[in-house]
């Protein structure tokens, strides 16, 4: 059969190497998994598949340090993980047997107690006997810490196998965001890097395991993996299998492109996240050390791991190059590589430099304040009804008297700039059924956010001072104490630091303490991502479309949003059904949505006039090459793909939601409520964006004063709530 694209030329700096256990290890995987079940008689494969997948070849590539005995019991981890993708499939994708394959898929984290001593059911099939016994070869050595992450992101790849089954049922593609993060946890690459940390002696250190850095590294070291398996794969799952999930599929999709454009579409994505990782490795890992004081072992072991994830980026490449489980005809040897030396079949001039270097040369020399003129807007149908509360101008005349008594108009903003801004407004669109005093305090949150996101630039960033951030970040924070909200008061030195001690007496003192934990949480989240900006615009770099579009939410304060929203259902609905694939995919649809709105109206003030580096519609003109209407439209279609997920999860797996938490009447009202408020916080968005003065041209170039005056602000916290039970989020 012909290959259906000619594959691109990939991005590898770094040269494969293989470990000299292989045999060692292939032998020992074959009589695993006959001991196992896993060929003659399973109906999934015989010794001949196995021998030709050659997974140990895949493990020594990958793993090319480690001892014979590590080796061996990662290549059994691999064979079973492929075993399993294998069987699922026979057994329940080919013949669409979602139920049978939850029952199926509920029994496996049986076989994974975080405490060892913990017993397990008898095993009924190959899958349930391999992990069994991996289990128990592998979590003595490990800490608890390290079992529980790797336990479930084994999970995670089990359990959205499901997310496929139904992809597959209904015949439907997903959108590239969607597919990004979904295919991480089916792809399994994170549970790879969990593999890193065992076969490399590099566990890393718990007080930093979900730190940014560490999970940016996670993060773009499995969307490289699955990238790549894609373009591999794509003959083997598109045409033979049926297969939906698939990147060379999405974006042929998205882009209305041919198979060709898009498996170069993918190479460039696959290119990108190679060199987040790269950056991140470089310019936050350091800093993150330094910050939270490791010691000389622990920054060993995060430096190990990270050269460890390095090795496995090479030597999977190298592998999916040889194996027969892959389109890979005529990748290995011709006139540019080096023949017969082990680990160069990818070593190519190419790699390093031509369209990779192209592509990171675009990230890095954004001319700013070029002119773009009124920025260019689409249609916005979206479905949902606008409603306001009555009381939008009390809030806002209370709002803009508590801004002047906290000193935040007394130097970059004055009364006037904040009365066009209308923050009110938005917060009267989010809660239309808010109280008075419900409406002024989230308009007060509101006005905060948007203060401390215009000061960040303004104050830290055109000067470059990270650490000054850093500082004032850790006074933001230790003005939130949790045991008693009130002292946060008496810690307050600036404007900025007394009116988030008075909003968060007021909106944390009457809270449960788990429920103001999670606020202090998600409030964190967003004073962080502030810092990510500065980052960026130290370095002039515009970010990764992948880490834009995942740092954006917090930017936009979203995880404040879908929190505090929550609250208001947390006796009704169980904590469990908030970590669901199903509700993750409808709060990031809806967060996506309205931050890449705000870039579409912002463009002209952020480029033009402030010489920003994060707009979502300058992400993506940086990333194809392409002119300002493609990337509206790109993004247009972006956003309408994520309001169509939304749509689609709402219809079709929120039912299986109902089901599978068998929630009463009373929970389903209670979630059904809770959609609503997404809605409603959508359409009171659209609204602010039309109707404040601030997006229109001749808005961006008006003003007096400061930068900040001329300009306007960078962002705006958005943040509507009831006292008890906030809805929040930034708006740039």
């Amino acid at each position: 059969m012909p290959q259906p694209f000619v594959m691109p030329d990939f991005y590898v700096p770094y040269p494969a190497r293989l470990n000299p256990h292989v045999e060692a290890a292939r032998t020992h995987t074959r009589d695993w998994a006959r001991e196992m079940g896993m060929l003659e008689g399973s109906g999934v494969w015989e010794q001949h598949d196995l021998d030709s997948h050659d997974y140990a070849l895949l493990c020594a590539y990958t793993h090319p340090d480690c001892g014979e005995e590590a080796l061996n019991l990662v290549t059994d981890w691999y064979t079973w993980v492929f075993f399993f993708d294998d069987h699922f499939l026979e057994i329940f994708k080919r013949t669409q047997d979602r139920a049978g394959g939850k029952v199926y898929l509920d029994r496996l984290p049986l076989f994974m107690p975080a405490d060892p001593a913990t017993g397990m059911p008898e095993p009924t099939n190959p899958v349930e006997a391999g992990l069994a016994d991996l289990w128990r070869r592998t979590v003595p050595s490990m800490s608890e810490g390290w079992r529980v992450r790797f336990a479930e992101a084994t999970e995670h790849l089990l359990n959205e196998s499901l997310w496929e089954l139904d992809n597959i049922n209904e015949g439907r593609v997903a959108n590239p965001v969607e597919y990004i993060e979904m295919r991480r946890k089916v792809g399994g690459a994170p549970w790879s890097a969990g593999l890193v940390e065992y076969a490399a002696g590099a566990e890393v250190p718990e007080r930093v395991a979900y730190s940014r850095p560490l999970r940016v590294l996670r993060d773009a070291f499995s969307d490289a993996v699955h990238l790549r398996n894609d373009l591999f794969s794509y003959q083997r799952e598109v045409e033979d299998e049926g297969e939906n999930s698939n990147g060379v599929l999405v974006l042929e999709r998205f882009l209305g492109c041919t198979t060709q454009e898009a498996a170069n579409a993918v190479n460039d994505l696959l290119t990108s996240r190679l060199q987040q990782f790269e950056n991140t490795a470089l310019t936050e890992v350091p800093l993150l050390a330094a910050e939270k004081g490791l010691t000389p072992e622990e920054c060993a072991a995060v430096a190990a791991y990270a050269k460890g994830l390095q090795d496995w980026q090479s030597g999977g490449h190298e592998w999916h190059m040889r194996s027969s489980r892959y389109m890979n005809e005529g990748m290995v040897g011709g006139p540019s590589h080096l023949d017969g030396i082990i680990g160069t079949s990818a070593l190519d001039i190419r790699n390093l430099f031509g369209r990779s270097a192209t592509s990171r040369l675009r990230t890095l020399t954004h001319v700013p304040h070029q002119h773009v003129g009124p920025s260019l807007l689409p249609e916005f149908d979206l479905p949902y009804p606008l409603s306001l509360s009555p009381h939008h101008q009390e809030a806002k005349r209370l709002s803009e008297d508590w801004a002047e008594r906290m000193g935040l108009l007394d130097d970059i903003w004055d009364r006037s700039l904040m009365d066009g801004f209308d923050l009110a407004l938005c917060a009267a669109g989010i809660d239309p059924d808010a109280t008075l005093e419900e409406l002024e305090l989230s308009s007060e949150w509101l006005t905060w956010g948007t203060y401390g996101d215009d000061y960040y630039p303004a104050v830290f960033g055109r000067p470059r001072n990270l650490t000054g951030a850093k500082e004032q970040t850790e006074r933001f924070k230790a003005c939130m104490p949790l045991d008693d909200p009130a002292l946060g008061a008496a810690l307050a030195v600036n404007p900025l630091e007394r009116s988030l001690a008075d909003l968060w007496a007021r909106t944390a003192g009457p809270m449960a303490p788990d429920a103001r934990a999670q606020l202090r949480t998600a409030l964190d989240l967003m004073l962080d991502s502030w810092l990510w900006e500065l980052h960026n615009q130290a370095q002039h770099r515009v970010p990764d479309p992948v880490d834009y579009i995942e740092m954006r939410r917090s930017t936009f304060g979203s995880e404040l949003t879908t929190l505090l929203c929550r609250l208001r259902h947390s006796e009704a609905l169980p904590p469990a059904l908030y970590l669901t694939g199903t509700v993750r995919s409808l709060e990031r649809s809806v967060m996506d949505y309205a931050t890449l709105l705000n870039d579409l109206f912002s463009y002209q003030k952020e480029i033009e006039v402030e010489g920003e580096v994060h707009n979502g519609v300058l992400v993506l003109q940086k990333f194809f090459d392409c002119d300002y209407p493609t990337a509206v439209a790109m993004v247009d279609d972006l956003m309408r793909g994520r309001l169509r997920q939304f749509e689609h999860v709402k219809k079709n797996e929120v039912p299986l939601l109902y089901a599978d938490f068998e929630l009463d009447a009373g929970g389903r009202a209670a979630f059904e409520a809770y959609l609503r408020e997404l809605e409603d916080w959508l359409a009171g968005i659209l609204n602010w964006h039309r109707n404040v003065r601030r997006y229109r041209s001749e808005d961006v170039h008006t003003g007096a004063g400061t930068p900040l005056l001329r300009y306007g602000p960078t962002g705006l916290g958005t943040s509507a709530a009831r006292v008890a039970s906030l809805i929040g989020s930034t708006v740039r």
